[in-house]
């Protein structure tokens, strides 16, 4: 049914149980994982209000290699776990890249893990799970990074 599954991924814990998930799926499919992750771009301004592009250089491409090593260790684990596994780090909003991504490698689904978050959190941090759900050309799965207890 899956040929391609895309991973949307921050590192965070709550990406740890739709990785799991995802290599479940991509194993019982055999088809090819495909984890992103997308560095934000950074706008870094001097004491007087001015952007100072060097910095701000220089932030991102330490972000990004960062990004690069955890990026490797899920690859590695996916492999090791018997699934054909790519990893991917873009630059950029995240919901925007994971589309991209999606459409561009042909997708068959993407998953994404969520915080959960509700009220006031949810609308001061934002949800990067709802707006990949919402501007999707692919189906999406959703997976909480935590059961809630009933």
């Amino acid at each position: 049914m899956f040929q391609t599954i895309l991973l949307g991924t921050d590192f965070s814990p709550g990406s740890r149980r739709a990785l799991r998930l995802a290599l479940a799926l991509a194993r019982k499919e055999k088809a090819r994982l495909l984890i992103v992750h997308a560095v934000p771009s950074f706008a870094v301004a001097d004491v007087e209000g001015r952007l100072v592009p060097r910095i701000r250089n220089q932030v991102e491409a330490a972000a990004h290699r960062n990004a690069e090593r955890r990026m490797a260790t899920l690859v590695r684990r996916a492999r090791k776990s018997r699934v054909r596994a790519e990893g991917i780090v873009l630059t950029g909003e995240a919901a925007p890249a994971i589309n991209r991504a999606a459409k561009r490698h042909r997708a068959d689904l993407v998953m994404i893990g969520t915080h959960g978050r509700s009220g006031i959190r949810r609308a001061l941090l934002g949800s990067v799970a709802a707006e990949v759900i919402g501007t999707a050309s692919r189906p999406v799965l959703t997976v909480r990074s935590r059961r809630r207890s009933a």
